[in-house]
Parts: C-alpha cells; structure tokens; sequence
C-alpha cells in the first residue's frame, strides 16, 4: 500500500502536468478531477475496514465534493490579490469549514448525494472570469520532481490519518485537496493567478465523473462486494469523464485563445 500511495499520486501529477504542458490548463485541470487519491484510499479503507465501512467513507467522500469545489473557488478568487503562501492558507481554511460543517451532517447517501450535484451545477458560476488563461513557462524537471514529491507527501500524510478516525472523516479526508494544492501552487507561481483559476475551473468539471465514482460504492459496496463495486464505479467514472471531456474540446474550440503550458 506505501509504495502505492508513494507512486500512484505522483506519477499522475507528472501525467497531469505533460498533459497541461501539451494542452493547456484546462486538460490538466479535467484529469485532475478522477479519483486517482479517493479511489485507492476507498479500496483500501474496503479491504481493510469492510464494505459497510468503506460504503459511508464513499458517502461522506461525495459530499466532500462541496469542501473540494470551495477550495477551488476560494483559491480562485484571492489569487489575483494574494501571493500563493497567503492564498493557500486561506483556501485551505475554506476545505477545513466545509469539511467540519460536512462531517455533523447525516452520513446517508440521501444527503450527501444532492449536496454534490447542487455543489457541481452551480460550481461553474462561482469561478471569477478571466479573459485569459496567460502562456506559462516550460516546468523544468526540477519543479516536475517538486510537484511529484509534495504530491506524495500529502498523500501519504492524508491516508495515514484516514485510517484512524472513522467512516465520516475518512471519507472527507479521501477529498483533501492533494492534487488541487500542488496543481494550483505551481500554476500559481509559474504561470499567473489566470492559469491556476482556468485549471481549478476545470477541475470542478472533471469532479463529475468522481462523483459518480462515489455514488456507486456507497450504494453498491453493501451488496456486491470489493471487486465488483470497485469494477463498476471505475468504468462509469471513465465513461463521464469522456462525456465532460467533449464538453471541454467542444468549449476550448470556441475559444480564440491559445493553450497555454504547464
């Protein structure tokens, strides 16, 4: 499992950051919202704690969909004002009250299902508008070997948590903002305020397909098991986030600017 948290999140944040390098924020910021850390940390919590454990973690981890989107939208708006050390601790200060707020509201799927989508449908209109999204300086390879180990650091930082304190909690803490974190502060600090705010926009519409990667665990795990929940929730989360993918090809050709690099 260490060797997985130590890998998994940091070659996909190299993925992420290639992908943004060739195409622009916008696809980084859509890749950077599959369940590439809740998912493994879901299985594991499964493997570990048993499907019903696991099941209201996936259920507290949809709903954590709001505490993800308003770190995004938080960040968004103070980076234009702020340097990143100061727009960090604000945005991350954002998760936290979501995340407590979250965490005393019922566990059920009833709930946490229509906090997600109401959180997802009216994402897209809290983002400020920018004109656009700046050309970027190339990432060389020690910021990529930077991004890559902070990327694992957190993540092993969250999971070891998860592990100790609860369904609820661990669901929420499956959220934390890893990707979003080291994705916005070297956006931020590389390429300007208007290309880390084009990527956590982006990401907010790629959270779609994680959130239907949650909603299936948290209904299917008490009643088909590991493998097969996993295996159904993976493939319908690949599925939409095609659909959200065409969404956002379809968006960027109509846009007259260029894509930057990441």
């Amino acid at each position: 499992m260490l060797a997985l948290k130590l890998l998994l999140v940091p070659c996909f944040l190299l993925l992420v950051s290639l992908a943004g390098r060739r195409w622009g924020a916008h696809v980084a910021g859509w890749l950077a919202g599959l369940p590439v850390v809740a998912g493994p940390i879901l299985y594991f919590l499964a493997l570990e704690q048993g499907p019903q454990f696991a099941s209201r973690a996936a259920s507290a981890a949809l709903a954590a969909i709001l505490a993800s989107v308003s770190f995004s939208v938080v960040y968004s708006h103070f980076c234009h004002l702020f340097r990143w050390p100061l727009t960090l601790l604000v945005s991350l200060g954002a998760w936290f009250a979501a995340a407590l707020l979250l965490s005393m509201a019922p566990g059920s799927v009833l709930v946490s299902m229509p906090i997600a989508l109401a959180t997802l449908l009216l994402a897209p209109h809290a983002f400020p508008k920018t004109v656009s999204a700046g050309i970027g300086r190339h990432s060389g390879r020690i910021e990529l070997g930077l991004r890559m180990l902070a990327g694992a650091t957190l993540t092993v930082a969250v999971t070891f948590l998860a592990s100790f304190i609860g369904p609820a909690w661990s669901g929420l803490l499956a959220v934390f903002p890893v990707l979003g974190i080291v994705l916005a502060v070297f956006s931020h600090r590389a390429h300007g305020a208007s290309f880390a705010i084009a990527l956590l926009r982006a990401m907010a519409t790629g959270l779609y397909s994680f959130f239907v990667f949650c909603l299936v665990l948290a209904v299917a795990l008490p009643h088909v098991g590991i493998s097969g929940s996993f295996a159904i929730a993976l493939t319908m989360s690949l599925a939409v986030q095609t659909l959200t993918g065409q969404y956002l090809t379809g968006r960027s050709r109509r846009s007259p600017t260029a894509a930057p690099e990441l």
